[in-house]
């Protein structure tokens, strides 16, 4: 199963043996435990559930809940999938050997959150002219729609809130992976903040 849940550590440097230097961002990745299978007759569909990290105080449903796995996660987190992994159950462990150097994978996580945000920094808008006859206010928005019908059409850019939302990116490739210590390097950026928890997921 192609999946690993993990936490951004932050970004760094892989040097390679003729000397040119990559990007990369370390991802404290796995292990994860296989908490439970979904299949298309119990469910309506076919996933598989899994656990990440070191959960405390868990409450009694979700303490019930993972038991048979023998594990206590921290996060839980669902994988669809059209047909299930050979042979994967309940208690399963998967760590960062299921990936190889240089393979294609997708990243996705929190973006940071920037909180409200103006039309100028959210969607990229010009400002108006500050001299000559300008209207001194040079960050509004400015016109929003006709006179008809007298509402504001959904998907209109405006202020509002910024960031906090959730982020995929395609088409990194795996550059550093170290078994012992469950990091996998990806070359380029993956979104959130440091100690954020992302997803790392193959491509078909």
């Amino acid at each position: 199963m192609k999946t690993l849940l993990g936490t951004k550590i932050g970004m760094t440097q892989v040097i390679s043996d003729d000397g040119v230097a990559t990007p990369v961002t370390l991802i404290q990745a796995g292990p994860i435990t296989v908490t439970q299978v979904k299949t298309v007759e119990n469910d309506g569909y076919n996933a598989v559930q899994v656990g990440f990290g070191m959960g405390k105080n868990l409450s009694k449903a979700v303490a019930g809940h993972v038991k048979s796995s023998k594990t206590t996660p921290k996060h839980l987190h669902e994988v669809r999938v059209a047909e299930l992994p050979a042979g994967v159950k309940v208690g399963d462990v998967f760590d960062t050997s299921v990936f190889e150097l240089g393979e294609v994978v997708s990243v996705t996580g929190t973006s940071k959150g920037k909180g409200f945000a103006g039309t100028v920094k959210r969607h990229n808008f010009n400002t108006s002219k500050r001299t000559h006859g300008g209207n001194g206010n040079v960050r509004k928005p400015g016109s929003i729609g006709s006179m008809y019908p007298q509402k504001v059409f959904k998907g209109k850019r405006m202020a509002g809130h910024m960031g906090a939302e959730q982020v995929t990116v395609k088409g990194l490739k795996v550059a550093y992976i170290s078994s012992e210590d469950n990091l996998i390097g990806v070359r380029g950026a993956v979104p959130g903040p440091r100690r954020g928890l992302v997803t790392i997921g193959g491509t078909v």
